[in-house]
């Protein structure tokens, strides 16, 4: 009789320091009770999180592949071989929900190759709870990861999104490294049209959360401290 083969579960993370029943729903908990296999980012946080989810369940007998901008495309097929002993595998980002601005999406595309169910497991999206708070477009809009560095590459970037919300009424996210969260925001205010609208979500799920919408004009006068603070920026211009 042939054995079955494995699943693939997309295990959501917590988006920060917060309980993780408080935000991800049970089922989350049993995928992590019945599966040792994952595939992760980083071995230590990732077992913190699972014995935060399941204090019980043994750490020794866990199996940990690595996923990162530094693993080589030929590594991913061997991440897959438990499913073909019959063993599920969960992959699990270190924030949020895997695949969605993080590289295990290039496992996913590896498990659909070979044709290894996916199964996708509810859990906190920034992205989604960002646009969802906006009050933006949440029929048109796109995700553009990191700006350039660049002042002058990142000024011209600016001015392509905000002229591509305005001629396709589609909302623009991007995001910055933490610490330079309140540089990104001068950029913004500085060279945005005056009531060109900015949308600022930090620390979203977590007890600090801080979102705001309001026009480029406005944020001038509005004081606040994003250092070090995982933050979504979203633009439109209608």
């Amino acid at each position: 009789m042939e054995q079955p083969i494995g699943n693939v579960y997309l295990i959501p993370n917590t988006l920060g320091d917060t309980p993780p029943l408080e935000v991800l729903p049970l089922l989350v908990k049993k995928a992590v009770e019945e599966i040792d296999h994952y595939i992760v980012e980083h071995e230590k946080d990732a077992r913190r999180f699972i014995k935060s989810i399941v204090p019980r369940k043994s750490q020794p007998d866990l199996h940990f592949s690595i996923i990162n901008k530094f693993t080589d495309p030929s590594e991913i097929p061997d991440m897959l071989l438990p499913c073909f002993e019959g063993k599920d595998v969960g992959i699990m980002s270190d924030a949020g929900c895997p695949g969605i601005a993080d590289p295990g999406a290039l496992v996913v595309a590896q498990a659909h190759q070979k044709g290894v169910k996916v199964v996708p497991l509810v859990g906190p999206s920034s992205i989604l709870l960002a646009m969802m708070a906006s009050g933006f477009n949440g029929q048109n809009f796109a995700f553009n990861g990191y700006l350039p560095i660049d002042k002058r590459e990142r000024r011209q970037e600016i001015k392509r999104l905000e002229r591509l919300s305005a001629e396709q009424n589609q909302s623009q996210l991007f995001i910055e490294t933490p610490y330079r969260n309140n540089q990104m925001l001068e950029s913004l205010t500085s060279v945005l049209q005056p009531q060109t609208q900015l949308c600022v979500a930090c620390d979203i799920t977590l007890p600090s959360e801080f979102i705001l919408t309001q026009s480029a004009e406005s944020w001038k006068k509005t004081k606040v401290d994003l250092n070090k603070r995982p933050t979504l920026f979203i633009i439109h211009k209608g």
